[in-house]
C-alpha cells in the first residue's frame, strides 16, 4: 500500500511539468502559466512562479468584439435564438468562472480554458479534471471559438449551447453526474437568486445555462495581429521580412492553407473539416515501452515499469478520433483542424498534445505526418530547408492578436465561485 501511494505521489508530480516553451516573442507578462515548469528536468532549473496577487484584471467590453471584431474576422454568426446582450455575457462570464458548478465546488471551466494560456493549458498535454482525474485529449484554445462549426476534438457537436453539458457532466472533467444535479446546485447559491429570469424571461434550465456559457464564449474574439495589420490592413511595415516569406511558404510550397484557410478579407486558419495527418495512428498503434521515466525534482529523474505505472494511473484509451462518432472505418483518427490564430500561446499542440513546441509541429509536417491506408492525401513531404523553417515558423508568431492581453485581464477580474 505505502508503495502505491508513493507512484500516486510521483504520477502526481509528472502531470504538473510544465509544457510551456518561453519564446522570445516580447510577449507580455500576462502570458503563460503562472507556475512555469520550463526546464524542470535540469539541475539547473530555477522557479519562476508568478503571485497569485498579481493576477488581476479589469472587466473588458466584451459586447464590442461581438458588435466589432478585431481586423481579420468576419462577422460573429450568432444564433437567432440566443441573441447577444450584455446581461447574457455577464451570467455565462460568471458561470464559465465558477468553480462551485462541478462536483465537488474545486473546478470550472477555466482550469482546462487558462485565460493566461490562450484559453488552453500549457502545462498539461492531456486535460486533467477533478480529483487529478485525467482525460486523453488537449485543452483546445477559446479564442475565436465563436467561429467553430464543429466542437471538440473529434467535432462531435456543432453548438456551442449543446458543447458546454459535455465538460460538465463527464467523470474526469466536472464530474456531474446529472444535468439536475447542476440545476439543483445553481438554484441553491444565493448569488444566481433571480439572475436567470432576469436574463433569459425564463427559468433556470439546461437550456439557459447553455446559452449564458455559449454567449460569453462568443466573446472571445482575438485578431488584428501583426498579420493582419500588414496582409488585411496592408500596413508594410507590420511584420517582417521573414514572416512575409513564411506565408508565401504557408499559400505555396507547404500549402498549409489548404486546410487553414485565408480568405481574401477575413481569415479563420481552419477549414472547419476533420484529417487525418498520421499522428493519431502512430500513438495508437506503437508499442508501449516498457519503462516510464518520472522526473521528482529538478535534475531527479526515475525510470519504472510500465505496468507499475498504469496500476496507479487511470490506463489512457485507445483514441481513433472521428471514428468514435461515426463507426466509420474511412474516418480512423481524423481530428478537427485547429485555428492557428493564437497558435504561439497555445502549447503543446496537436489532439493529445504530444508536441511542446510549434518546432516539433514544422518537423512533423515536413516529414509528410505518418504514413497510413488513411492519410489525407493533403499531407506529403515538403522538404523544408532551414531558412524555410524558420519563415514559417516567424508567420505562425505573428498570429497573435492585439486584443490577447485585454481577455486576460476581464478573465482575471472574474468571480471564482468561492464556497460559502
Amino acid at each position: 500500500m505505502k508503495n502505491k501511494l508513493f507512484y500516486c505521489l510521483l504520477i502526481s508530480l509528472l502531470s504538473s511539468v510544465s509544457f510551456a516553451e518561453k519564446m522570445n516573442t516580447g510577449a507580455p507578462l500576462l502570458h503563460g502559466a503562472g507556475d512555469d515548469k520550463t526546464g524542470y528536468e535540469t539541475k539547473e532549473y530555477k522557479t519562476n512562479s508568478k503571485a497569485l496577487t498579481t493576477r488581476v484584471g479589469q472587466k473588458a467590453n466584451l459586447i464590442a468584439l461581438v458588435k466589432q471584431p478585431p481586423l481579420g474576422l468576419p462577422a460573429v454568426p450568432v444564433p437567432s435564438n440566443n441573441p447577444i446582450t450584455v446581461e447574457k455575457i455577464e451570467l455565462g462570464r460568471k458561470l464559465f468562472y465558477d468553480r462551485r458548478l462541478s462536483l465537488n465546488n474545486t473546478f470550472s471551466c477555466a482550469m482546462c480554458h487558462v485565460a493566461e494560456q490562450g484559453f488552453s493549458h500549457n502545462e498539461l498535454a492531456t486535460a486533467v479534471g477533478i480529483e487529478g482525474r485525467s482525460g486523453r485529449r488537449n485543452s483546445p484554445t477559446l479564442f475565436n471559438v465563436a467561429y467553430a462549426e464543429k466542437l471538440f476534438h473529434d467535432g462531435r457537436e456543432d453548438s456551442l449551447e449543446q458543447q458546454v453539458w459535455g465538460p460538465l457532466l463527464a467523470h474526469n472533467e466536472m464530474g456531474n453526474p446529472s444535468p439536475a444535479i447542476v440545476l439543483r446546485k445553481i438554484l441553491a447559491l444565493n448569488d444566481y437568486n433571480g439572475l436567470f429570469k432576469a436574463v433569459f424571461n425564463k427559468p433556470l434550465s439546461m437550456e439557459t445555462i447553455g446559452m449564458a456559457l455559449a454567449t460569453y464564449q462568443r466573446t472571445l474574439n482575438s485578431a488584428n495581429s501583426p498579420f493582419d495589420q500588414w496582409y488585411f490592413g496592408h500596413n508594410e511595415g507590420a511584420v517582417s521580412p521573414s514572416v512575409k516569406r513564411g506565408f508565401k511558404l504557408f499559400a505555396g510550397k507547404a500549402n498549409c492553407i489548404a486546410c487553414h484557410t485565408v480568405k481574401k478579407d477575413n481569415a479563420l486558419f481552419t477549414n472547419n473539416r476533420l484529417h487525418n495527418t498520421g499522428h493519431g495512428f502512430r500513438v495508437s498503434t506503437q508499442p508501449r515501452p516498457a519503462k516510464q521515466f518520472i522526473t521528482l525534482a529538478p535534475g531527479q529523474t526515475i525510470e519504472i515499469d510500465s505496468d507499475l505505472f498504469d496500476s496507479v494511473a487511470e490506463k489512457k484509451p485507445n483514441d481513433v478520433g472521428l471514428y468514435e462518432i461515426t463507426e466509420n472505418t474511412e474516418d480512423r483518427w481524423k481530428y478537427k483542424t485547429p485555428t492557428l490564430r493564437n497558435i504561439a500561446l497555445t502549447a503543446p499542440y496537436m489532439h493529445d498534445g504530444a508536441f511542446k513546441t510549434l518546432e516539433e509541429v514544422i518537423t512533423f509536417y515536413d516529414q509528410g505526418g505518418v504514413p497510413n491506408e488513411d492519410l489525407d492525401p493533403l499531407i506529403n513531404p515538403l522538404h523544408l530547408s532551414n531558412s524555410e523553417r524558420s519563415d514559417l515558423l516567424a508567420f505562425l508568431n505573428s498570429l497573435t492578436g492585439s486584443n490577447v492581453d485585454q481577455l486576460i485581464s476581464d478573465a482575471f477580474a472574474a468571480p471564482v465561485g468561492d464556497i460559502e
